[in-house]
């Protein structure tokens, strides 16, 4: 059976990471125009940029978190190998979806924080269209959360079946051909 300890770190971890991107996607930036005090000039202002600092948090978090499954289950390449069944079938898959939430999951958080973190320094003529004060579209930490969330799910379930198809800590002793040691 696989650590308790283990799955709770994770699961902390995780929970940590979900909840910075939720919190991400709450306080991103929002913009506005404002004149210049000669109102010569129309220029963008931008509202508060925690939600960078957010992003990035639940980046480093569920980077730890899935170092922490790579370490634990040996990269799953290294090692000795699995017992054959369902359980080793299940593992694999787990393993290779479960990486694809989390690339998809850093992506969302890393392409939000970048894009939260820039702002525009355009200014424009008062009588020209004001200018574009571009922020972080709405939806790219909510995606990034989401993908966090499966990321979790699928992490423990694969820590659970990896430990499952690992079995007991005696070598998998079956050979893989037929014994012809009787016929001699």
């Amino acid at each position: 059976m696989a650590s308790k300890f283990l799955i709770i770190t994770i699961f902390i971890l995780d929970l940590i990471a979900f909840a910075l991107a939720v919190a991400a996607e709450q306080r991103r930036s929002k913009a506005r125009t404002e004149p210049d005090n000669e109102k010569n000039y129309i220029y963008c202002v931008y509202d508060s940029d925690i939600s960078t600092g957010y992003g990035v948090g639940a980046f480093l978090f569920l980077m730890a978190s899935q170092l922490i499954v790579l370490i634990a289950t040996r990269c799953f390449c290294c090692g000795k190998a699995l017992k054959p069944g369902g359980s080793r079938a299940c593992a694999v898959i787990l393993f290779i979806i479960c990486w694809v939430t989390f690339f998809i999951a850093e992506v969302c958080l890393l392409a939000g924080s970048v894009r939260n973190a820039y702002h525009t320094k355009y200014r424009t003529y008062y009588t020209d269209a004001p200018p574009s004060c571009e922020t972080v579209r709405k939806g790219t930490f909510a995606a990034g959360a989401a993908f966090t969330l499966f990321t979790a799910i699928l992490s423990e379930f694969y820590i659970v079946s990896y430990s499952n198809a690992r079995g007991n800590n005696s070598p998998y002793g079956g050979e893989a051909a037929v014994g012809m040691g009787a016929f001699k």
